[in-house]
């Protein structure tokens, strides 16, 4: 996805000379065209995170637009206060994009593992929250939201679906709609996994790739239904039982304890029961439980 990111930021700066990047040493070489036909706007800040959004701010209030990365907790969890007050609070416009989502890191432990970005960040106003799950939702919505006078948080994952969908911000995508009484509801990567688990179940599959706004209607439209909402981060089911008067349960991570496993994306997800088998399972269960 970093290389989608890539591509579409050089074809939007070809036509707008307002973009800027703000690295993290990350990603630094994959930007090196960009380097080196715009050295005036592109930042190698280093590992100063929270340095890099005030900056990025301080460039927005001048009217440019940045857009600010490097691996997922660093620029979230760490720089959430700087992200709260300098872009938040100020009402000011620009666009975070990180790698390394939930697992994608996984052989580095804890400390570059992140499942809470996409929860804490729909708690501030004035920031929308994206979760591209492919290249082509990546090129799609960056394209759209990257110049809307709002700050956008992109969550990028090495590991992205291949499947092919319709991709238009704030609007869920129903991949099955066969009247079922259970539904299930996911979001982002992790789709991989979940289609081919509930495909010949007796279930509705809606997905979401924008989890700030959410599409209220999708959701509602299955709210009489028992809903099981399939994720590997917070935030999707937070988002989704905010519309009230839901039957919902969240599957996904296990609660209120680290997932503390080395290893690979793939056997973490096993670990925990987001493999193909683990959430067919769960959905088989939970479509037979009274």
């Amino acid at each position: 996805m970093r290389k989608q990111f890539r591509d579409t930021a050089m074809d939007l700066s070809l036509r707008d000379d307002r973009t800027v990047m703000l690295f993290g040493d990350v990603s630094v070489y994959l930007f090196k065209e960009f380097q080196d036909k715009y050295p005036d706007r592109f930042y190698n800040l280093g590992i100063c995170e929270n340095t890099m959004i005030s900056a990025g701010a301080g460039m927005s209030s001048q009217g440019l637009i940045p857009f600010i990365h490097t691996i997922t907790p660093f620029l979230t969890e760490r720089s959430f206060e700087q992200i709260k007050l300098d872009m938040s609070y100020n009402r000011l416009s620009g666009n975070i994009l990180t790698c390394g989502a939930t697992f994608d890191y996984a052989w580095d432990g804890a400390t570059h593992q992140c499942y809470t970005d996409l929860a804490i960040l729909s708690m501030l106003p004035n920031l929308e929250v994206i979760q591209p799950g492919s290249r082509k939702e990546l090129d799609v919505l960056l394209r759209s939201q990257y110049a809307n006078d709002k700050c956008t948080y992109y969550r990028l994952s090495d590991k992205p679906h291949a499947i092919d969908l319709p991709a238009e911000f704030g609007k869920a995508v129903v991949l099955k709609d066969v009247g079922a009484k259970m539904t299930i509801m996911t979001a982002g990567p992790i789709l991989a996994n979940v289609l081919p688990a509930v495909q010949d179940l007796d279930v509705n599959l809606v997905y979401f790739h924008t989890i700030k706004p959410i599409d209220r209607n999708a959701i509602i439209k299955f709210k009489e239904t028992k809903i099981l909402v399939v994720h590997d981060a917070f935030g999707l089911f937070e988002a989704i039982s905010r519309v009230g008067g839901l039957s919902a349960e969240y599957y996904g991570l296990p609660e209120d304890k680290f997932c503390d496993t080395y290893g690979t994306l793939e056997q973490i997800r096993q670990d925990v029961g987001l493999d193909v088998k683990g959430i067919r399972e769960k959905a088989r269960g939970f479509l037979n439980c009274k």
